[in-house]
């Protein structure tokens, strides 16, 4: 298919001053950023961040969260990290206990080095995807500073060929919700992958570079892959959603599963009948049960998924090994370290209980404690004070709610300028700070982030009726 050499349509111009004022507006709205001191400047639709954030983490979501506005063509993040002190040998025996907790990088045959907050990971992994496991693993833990990747990717003695891997991205962008496939061409030469044509955000334009790598790319030049808006036009996705066979459906989240290294050991089942998925199987672990059903959602033409995978091993770890790992990963965890946990642990269900901030890090919470291995189910019942809401925050009293019409206004307005969301069909209600979605969106994708945006700009609760839209001819996808 040629690709556009210009919009289907005139595009609404956006100032520069404008998406500064957005951009700053997402940082502050989410927790677990130090927006007042991080700065932003605009310059052509190219976001600068710069500042100081607390971890690498931190740095990292900033960039995610200005690449979620519209009008932004690409982010440049010169934001220093200030993390606290942490002696080397407690760091070293901290990222390496981080490894080893997690079920998917326990066994990957890496070595860390630890020196004034910088850590080097040297070794070998068998896949792209793996190395990113453990750097993101690194980017967790509490003092880490900066990370030097010496990893060798080891994929094997048997190699696709360049048509191979040409031929293996164009169907994972194809059947990916969160890339607009068509306007995208693909070229491979001795391994080197060259991108090019036009995506609508700077995250589309990464999930392709990731995509390409994934398929076996020893190297991915994307220069020539272009942001811009009038490639968010619907009009130009309808193709991509409309119906597909249920058996090819099925295909693609097989496909997809055995791209993840959390979950292709396992080979789960997958059925798809009129849309839904249905996964089942045993895995080991409660984070492979959870990206799977995530690598279902990202697939057109899947409009829900059944998660039947049980979490099981042949050798449980002892309760209360289970339950010192997950103190222990809290405790080292670069945003929820300072707050006090209490686990109990039967039988590998695990029940979490505490009191935090804000809603970011009651999330996070569960998220460090389902990343150990030995955790088959998890309850979190962490608490987040009202305070911590921006709107509570700006008030400085936690006892005086906030208006429900304000937050209805900030929730909209948060909307207008998300990329992924500002020309979906979806209202918003308000009632003593609890949000109901409704409405329709194009993708599991965009139900999910319609949520997080809502508690992220101060819902207390969100009850989401967001549902799929209907697409071309053969109706819902």
């Amino acid at each position: 298919m040629p690709l556009p050499a210009s919009p289907p349509a005139p595009v609404e111009r956006l100032a520069d001053d404008d998406i500064t004022t957005a951009v700053e507006r997402f940082i502050f709205t989410k927790k677990g950023m130090a927006a007042p001191l991080i700065e932003v400047v605009t310059h052509d639709g190219i976001v600068e961040l710069t500042g100081f954030a607390g971890t690498l983490l931190e740095r990292e979501r900033a960039t995610a969260l200005a690449q979620a506005v519209r009008g932004v063509r690409g982010v440049i993040n010169e934001v220093i990290i200030r993390a606290p002190d942490v002696p080397d040998p407690a760091l070293r025996s901290a990222v390496d206990a981080a490894l080893a907790r997690d079920p998917a990088t326990t066994g990957y045959n890496v070595r860390c080095h630890a020196s004034c907050g910088e850590v080097t990971v040297e070794g070998a992994v068998q896949s792209w995807a793996e190395q990113q496991l453990v750097l993101q693993a690194l980017r967790g833990v509490r003092g880490v500073t900066a990370i030097h990747n010496k990893l060798d990717v080891h994929r094997g003695e048997i190699t696709n060929s360049d048509s191979e891997i040409t031929v293996q991205i164009r169907e994972l962008l194809n059947w990916d919700i969160r890339v607009q496939s068509e306007l995208v061409s693909i070229r491979t030469a001795h391994g080197v992958v060259h991108l090019a044509g036009t995506v609508g955000t700077p995250a589309e334009r990464d999930f392709a570079v990731a995509t390409a790598y994934q398929a076996g790319a020893t190297h991915v030049n994307a220069r020539d892959l272009f942001v811009a808006r009038w490639a968010l036009d619907k009009s130009l996705r309808r193709e991509k959603f409309v119906r597909r066979a249920d058996e090819d459906v099925a295909q693609a989240v097989r496909d997809a599963l055995r791209l993840d290294p959390r979950v292709r050991a396992f080979g789960p089942t997958v059925r798809v009948r009129d849309g839904v998925a249905t996964l089942a199987g045993a895995v080991s672990n409660l984070l492979a049960q959870q990206a799977a059903e995530r690598d279902a959602e990202n697939i057109v033409g899947v409009r829900e998924v059944h998660n039947l995978l049980q979490v099981a091993t042949h050798y449980p770890a002892p309760d209360a090994a289970t339950q010192q790992h997950i103190k222990a990963a809290l405790a080292c965890d670069a945003y929820v370290s300072p707050y006090a946990f209490t686990v109990n642990v039967s039988n590998g269900k695990v029940q979490l209980y505490g009191t935090v901030n804000t809603h970011f890090e009651q999330e996070r919470a569960a998220d460090v404690a389902a990343s150990v291995a030995g955790v088959v189910t998890l309850d979190n019942h962490v608490q987040h004070g009202p305070a911590a809401t921006p709107a509570a925050r700006r008030s400085g009293a936690a006892g005086h709610p906030e208006p429900d019409h304000a937050l209805e206004q900030r929730l909209r307005n948060h909307y207008y300028w998300s990329a992924l969301l500002h020309d979906q069909d979806l209202d918003i209600r308000v009632r003593e700070g609890r949000v109901t979605l409704i409405g329709t969106v194009d993708t599991h994708w965009q139900r999910r982030i319609a949520a997080q945006q809502a508690r992220a700009c101060g819902a207390r609760d969100v009850n989401n009726h967001l549902r799929l839209a209907a697409w071309g001819r053969g109706g819902p996808c």
